[in-house]
């Protein structure tokens, strides 16, 4: 697996590749750079024109995917306001602000109100509500869509290769959950992948 990400050539803009870096070095880092290379992949070859993203952060994953897909709009769902506040400046700083509705919200809360169907669904938001969160991503991803969803391994506590602390294994045991939910809806074929902190991307039939 080193080997496949020695050969990533993630090609973002140098404004996203300073931030990125730049977060790598905090507490709240963006998708990894496998993850990302694989949800522009994503993006490009499935054409997605209708975007929703849950978790916003600071917005570099939503700059990436309309900077890849210029005919794409993207919705994006996040519930600090700090967070919101930089990826506004971030779209506002590349010329995406028009390409974009940021809501600011809990998406428990927004998810049932949205009706229009999305071609790409890129999950990324909080990792205990992604199961509660299936049932309106199902309805919200059109035939063919794809839903996205990143960190399922979280930090390998998932797939069992690092012990989780006693205190996280609710988590754990919820993102199992999501992650059976989907391989085994008849509804969805899904594959799980070894990229970055483990990624799931199920394509609606």
């Amino acid at each position: 697996m080193k080997y496949a990400r020695s050969l990533v050539r993630l090609r973002i803009d140098e404004r996203l590749s300073a931030l990125r870096k730049r977060m790598a070095e905090g507490r709240d880092p963006s998708a990894e750079e496998d993850t990302l290379q694989y949800l522009l992949y994503t993006v490009r070859s499935t054409g997605a024109r209708r975007i929703l993203e849950i978790g916003t952060g600071e917005g570099v994953s939503g700059a990436a995917m309309l900077l890849e897909a210029p005919d794409a709009f993207l919705v994006t769902v996040e519930k600090e306001e700090e967070r919101r506040r930089k990826a506004e400046e971030l779209f506002d700083g590349l010329g995406l602000s028009g390409r974009v509705h940021s809501v600011l919200g809990d998406a428990a809360d927004l998810l049932p109100a949205l009706e229009t169907p999305f071609d790409l669904i890129f999950l990324d938001g909080p990792k205990a509500q992604y199961l509660a969160y299936l049932p309106d991503l199902k309805r919200l991803l059109k035939k063919g869509g794809v839903l996205f969803a990143d960190d399922v391994f979280l930090f390998g506590w998932v797939s069992g290769e690092v012990p989780a602390p006693a205190k996280r294994m609710s988590i754990v045991n919820k993102l199992r959950g999501f992650l059976e939910a989907v391989s085994d809806d008849p509804e969805l074929i899904t594959c799980v992948l070894d990229l970055g902190d483990g990624v799931s991307v199920s394509v609606k039939k």
